[in-house]
């Protein structure tokens, strides 16, 4: 029978074991159609089987057979829903987009054949998209691409490029991530793991394989040989296809001596509980979860704590006892909990790994392109020069790609041993289980107000659930909040034989504003004063300032109901404030150089989905006023100069400066050879082209510069902290269906002070994406475990349940770019203040909806329904 992909004729799949998607990547290098659940959730694989939208991975290869495949690549990148995505920044990571596109060209062309060049509402276009996640959270340039093609704005090119410099390549699926690049002849590794939560591994062995040969395994566990939880990497097997190397690893055999364990974080912390770390080496080598340093803490057992952060804390404590032995009405003293929030980038951790003369090559999904090259470099005993890693296109990470993974090591170890390429790429069930996730916590916090309203104390306890790992700072970022009255914040982490936290997207912020936020609205209703005005008066810090101003005059806030609501359903509206601590990069560099008549930009970060390619080309074409069209931007590779790793919100305002002083240093260049280029402003266009050609060759190098008044920290390896803090002022709206227990958030306003902003419609998307998330955190979102075995029961997106299109606000994004004016580039990083306040502004909405306060993440029907009762 003819097979046709793409209009062509197609060899007919010949293993009745492929999914459609592994026959459509492997085998045909059609690598736009993306697997990242496997269980046909996210849809990430969507192709067009005879015109139908399918989902690839679950579809048997076979089933293609006699008939018509369009893939993403199919569409040529003209179907008017790919240049909308593109022109409306309907992306961020671009992983899941080329499954948005195939499902949108079939909604829009349905739709106009039925209403016309008409605009969907949001509601259709939620129910037509159900099946894709975007776990960026860019669902609100989603909404107006797809109406926007529907309403046929997109039937020619459009005049103007879009606002991401890769969204061509990314609704095309021509954007290549770290799984599309496999070499030939590469195999396929599969991670051996551990099936019991506690063991000192004796002895690991294989039997010969089907060939009658040993298979090639490698050990991960280095010289400590024991394994602290369900899931721990022990081993790694490699073959020539991944049922084979999945048939290998089956056939491992891990001998062990079991120890005791304790999985239960109550449990942890009795008396007769089996310690973990019992030795200080084992418990300063304990994983952190933590973006900066872990400080040091005492131990008593499975318990670290307290980090304590005081400001006449003794005062505070004295106050607060005091009020509570009276009874004080002003005293406001509350225990929160929040459940583990899971990173789940759709593009998993994966590795592609060879050996060539002697050289290390890399694909690697990472956030630290510099880093993990230096780190391989130093396990491997190899010249920096001799590794060469690639991150070409990142599909998410949020924290959980930052290490030396057990991917990247196994991905290495077994093309030393085969002696071809390797890729190591974890399921979805590895990467729920052992990629990271935001720990769970169990926080008390007390505010004490005097008759005059002000704030009299504050004390803060919370304790992490972070598993075999450390490092909680939710108490210590509430030291940071309200003014400078007398205080004591103490972080404690309880440790148990479970997987490891790492860092996500704000570390510590979204529980402590949980807690903080919902106990200063309590305070708020004690005093008979609004929210708003509360937080007016205890909040020194000016930037939040500025945003409550604006949030007086927003109608979002004026007009929300007053007053005890009745019925079934029940509008409220709620707000919570944040802040961040601005960190920095100082060794940041970007390389300008001129080749070939052009200019390319180059340096080792890489763009996780936050748009830092389009920053620095935007950033160069500004200052020299070249077309951005014109230039070439180079990230993602180790042969780079040092550009920054993507977290802790430093990105932007480490590169975009030290793009800004290559310009500079270029500009210099360019005097010397051409008298015509102006010492500053635009170049004009026949001018630049002559010095550009008088120039070819030249290089510079820009630095990241020191700000006015300098740093609060000296570099600690490339990461200091600076003068200032960014702010946040989230409004949110929801609807709460008191019969099913249901909360629908139906608008959100997020205002935002990190100064200025270099790419306002990315930005703009990240903020979008920040509340996609926290609407995540606060009602979906939960890492449940066997706590008798410590085994992952939400191992697969089915389980594990991340917001859809249908689950997520309108919203609406305001930046308040004052206040950073001392900053070099005026402006720094504000990917994760704007995620930090969300839940807790929802939970304030529900408890103005209903009268109930909630104290637990998520926020799922049983518990409303249970607190409403």
């Amino acid at each position: 029978m003819d097979t046709s992909v793409n209009g062509a004729p197609s060899p007919a799949p010949d293993d009745p074991g492929l999914s459609a998607a592994d026959h459509l990547r492997d085998r045909l290098g059609l690598t736009g159609t993306k697997i990242a659940c496997g269980s046909g959730v996210c849809g990430a694989c969507t192709i067009l089987v005879d015109g139908a939208p399918t989902a690839s991975c679950l579809l048997p290869a076979d089933h293609l057979t006699g008939r018509s495949t369009t893939t993403v690549e199919g569409l040529d990148g003209l179907h008017p829903a790919q240049r909308a995505l593109a022109a409306h920044d309907g992306l961020q990571c671009g992983y899941c987009t080329p499954g948005f596109a195939v499902e949108a060209s079939v909604f829009v062309d349905t739709w106009r054949a039925e209403h016309g060049d008409t605009r969907p509402d949001r509601a259709a276009v939620a129910d037509a998209l159900a099946g894709h996640l975007c776990r960026c959270g860019a669902y609100e340039g989603i909404f107006a691409a797809v109406a926007a093609a529907c309403a046929g704005e997109f039937d020619t090119e459009p005049d103007q490029a879009p606002p991401r410099s890769d969204a061509p390549d990314k609704v095309t699926g021509r954007a290549r991530f770290s799984a599309d690049h496999a070499p030939p002849g590469t195999w396929e590794g599969v991670i051996v793991r551990s099936k019991v939560p506690h063991a000192r591994v004796a002895k690991v062995s294989a039997d010969p394989g089907p060939d009658g040969s040993p298979p090639p395994l490698v050990d991960l566990l280095g010289e400590e040989r024991v394994v602290r939880y369900v899931g721990q990497a022990i081993a790694a097997v490699a073959a020539p296809t991944r049922a084979l190397a999945r048939e290998l690893a089956e056939a491992v055999r891990v001998d062990l001596d079991p120890l005791p364990s304790v999985t239960d974080p109550r449990a942890a912390t009795a008396p007769d509980a089996p310690v973990l770390y019992r030795t200080k080496e084992e418990r300063d080598a304990a994983p952190a979860y933590g973006e900066a340093p872990t400080p040091p803490a005492p131990w008593n057992g499975n318990l670290r704590g307290p980090g304590v952060i005081s400001w006449r804390g003794p005062t505070a404590v004295a106050r607060l006892r005091a009020a509570g032995r009276r009874r004080d009405p002003l005293l406001v003293a509350e225990e929160y909990t929040t459940a583990a929030q899971v990173h789940s980038p759709l593009e998993p951790h994966v590795s592609v790994a060879s050996w060539v003369d002697g050289d290390l090559y890399l694909h690697v999904s990472t956030q630290s392109v510099g880093k993990i090259a230096d780190k391989a470099a130093s396990r491997w005993e190899l010249p920096r020069e001799r590794v060469h890693l690639v991150a070409e296109y990142v599909g998410g990470g949020f924290g959980a790609k930052n290490s030396l993974s057990p991917d990247v090591v196994a991905a290495v170890e077994l093309a030393r041993v085969t002696g071809h390429p390797v890729r190591v790429s974890l399921d979805r069930s590895e990467e729920l289980t052992d990629a990271g996730y935001r720990p769970g916590t169990r926080t008390r916090v007390a505010l004490l107000a005097g008759g005059d309203g002000s704030l009299r104390a504050l004390s803060v306890d919370s304790y992490g659930d972070g598993g075999v790992s450390v490092g909680s700072s939710t108490a210590a970022l509430a030291a940071l909040m309200y003014g400078r009255s007398p205080r004591r914040v103490r972080d404690y982490d309880v440790v148990t034989n479970r997987p490891p936290g790492e860092p996500m997207r704000g570390p510590g912020g979204p529980p402590m504003a949980w807690a903080l936020e919902q106990a200063v609205d309590a305070m708020a209703h004690r005093l008979g004063e609004d929210p708003l005005a509360l937080r007016r008066r205890w909040d020194g810090n000016p930037k939040r300032q500025a945003l409550y101003e604006r949030v007086a005059d927003l109608p979002l806030w004026r007009d929300r109901p007053r007053g005890a609501r009745t019925g079934r359903f029940r509008r409220g509206v709620g707000m919570a404030a944040a802040g961040w601590p601005y960190l920095l990069a100082p060794d940041a560099r970007v390389e300008l150089a001129v080749e070939g008549g052009s200019l390319v930009v180059r340096s080792a970060t890489q763009d996780i989905g936050t748009g830092i390619r389009a920053v620095l080309g935007g950033v160069v074409s500004e200052r020299l006023g070249v077309d951005a069209a014109d230039l070439r931007v180079e990230i993602g590779r180790s042969s780079s100069v040092h550009g920054t790793g993507s977290f802790g919100s430093r990105t932007t305002t480490s590169m975009g400066p030290a793009a800004v002083d290559a310009a500079d240093r270029l500009r210099e260049a360019l005097r010397e050879r051409s008298p015509d280029v102006p010492a500053s402003g635009p170049v004009p266009e026949h001018v630049l082209k002559e010095a550009l050609a008088a120039a070819e060759g030249v290089s510079v190098v820009g630095e990241r510069r020191r700000d006015r008044w300098g740093q609060l920290t000296p570099n600690m390896g490339d990461l200091a902290v600076g003068r200032g803090m960014s702010g946040a002022v989230h409004v949110m709206e929801v609807e709460v269906d008191t019969r099913l227990g249901r909360v629908r958030p139906t608008r959100c306003w997020a205002g935002i002070a990190a100064g200025r902003v270099y790419q306002e419609r990315l930005a703009r998307n990240q903020c979008e994406g920040a509340v996609v998330q926290g609407v995540g955190y606060a009602l979906h979102e939960e890492r449940r475990d066997d706590p008798a075995t410590g085994v992952v029961l939400s191992d697969d997106l089915e389980d594990y349940r991340l917001p859809g299109m249908g689950d997520v606000p309108e919203t609406e994004v305001y930046f308040h770019e004052e206040g950073f004016e001392h900053v070099v580039g005026g402006g720094i990083g504000l990917g994760e203040v704007s995620v930090v306040g969300v839940a807790a502004a929802l939970g304030n909405a529900v408890h103005d909806a209903t009268g109930w306060r909630p104290h637990d993440l998520p926020l799922r029907p049983d518990r409303l329904i249970g607190g409403l009762r």
